[in-house]
């Protein structure tokens, strides 16, 4: 696929409420206005469309192959008329009675490039401060996600997913240049280890981060108060642009000569003790 050599990124960082058709003419809004600013790829936050509460996730569950999803619908409209790409965040998916957490990333000709189900289940449980259990309402999904597009081969994790390097690893084993991980961090893990995680990942794959979460909202009844502050991380883990906790979206360019600069500086890959260490891609193996 081919490469444009620098881009423009922006991360919406939306309010969501429980009003599922607001929610989907607010992201539409927000992605047309980072088009109009120059953005060519466009990133949403976990679960926008809906609040993030197990008990209420199935009744705003789309059926995404069955093309009955007006929020990916919306999201391919936008993007063809836009000519951009959109990573599209994710929304609560029903198929063969399962529920998942699943991200579409949808290309500038409004067509679905890929479709990312969330692979590792969020589950804390702190004493006097937060108990949640994601696997106890969505399953878990069974593919790695790399996808080529017009801005080049990007990588997709949704929020828990930034917890295991050996994915991030994986995804710069395929040639991902970028990773986003759509992600709804809460207040206890967000404080901890939000700016860790990002910088982690960048740092030891030497590529591009970019995260998006939700809108905290500081009025909001649930135990999970979301963190915010989406991020755009750099090779070296610079960061390249950030907001804070409230409604806002931040644009950030993404400048494809930085990887191949620090690669070349500090060479990991051929520093690498692959006689007493080494990554095992599963999937790739499996199909050979």
């Amino acid at each position: 696929m081919p490469q444009v050599a620098q881009y423009k990124i922006a991360l919406c960082q939306l309010p969501v409420t429980a009003d599922k058709h607001g929610n989907i003419a607010r992201a539409r809004a927000r992605i047309d206005a980072a088009a109009a600013a120059g953005a060519k790829l466009v990133v949403l936050p976990e679960i926008w469309n809906c609040p993030y509460a197990m008990e209420t996730m199935p009744s705003y569950a789309e059926d995404i192959d069955g093309g009955r999803s007006p929020s990916v619908s919306m999201l391919s409209e936008v993007a063809a008329a836009r000519k951009i790409t959109i990573v599209g965040g994710s929304v609560p998916e029903m198929a063969s009675g399962q529920l998942f957490n699943t991200c579409c990333v949808v290309g500038p000709d409004g067509e679905i490039k890929a479709k990312h189900r969330k692979l590792h289940l969020f589950g804390i449980d702190i004493p006097g401060d937060i108990t949640f259990r994601e696997f106890d309402t969505f399953t878990a999904g069974q593919e790695p996600t790399v996808v080529d597009t017009d801005v080049g081969r990007i990588g997709i994790g949704i929020c828990h997913d930034i917890r295991f390097p050996e994915l991030a690893m994986l995804y710069r084993s395929r040639g991902a240049h970028l990773i986003c991980y759509p992600s709804a961090f809460n207040m206890s893990t967000g404080q901890l280890l939000w700016d860790l995680m990002q910088k982690s990942r960048a740092v030891d794959n030497q590529l591009f981060v970019a995260t998006c979460s939700p809108a905290r909202d500081p009025n909001s009844p649930s135990e999970f108060v979301l963190w915010g502050n989406s991020s755009l991380i750099a090779p070296f883990g610079e960061v390249l642009a950030a907001a804070g906790h409230e409604d806002a979206t931040v644009i950030g360019e993404i400048d494809l000569s930085l990887v191949e600069a620090v690669r070349a500086n500090l060479p990991l890959e051929t520093q690498g003790r692959g006689d007493l260490y080494r990554l095992i891609d599963v999937q790739r193996e499996r199909s050979s």
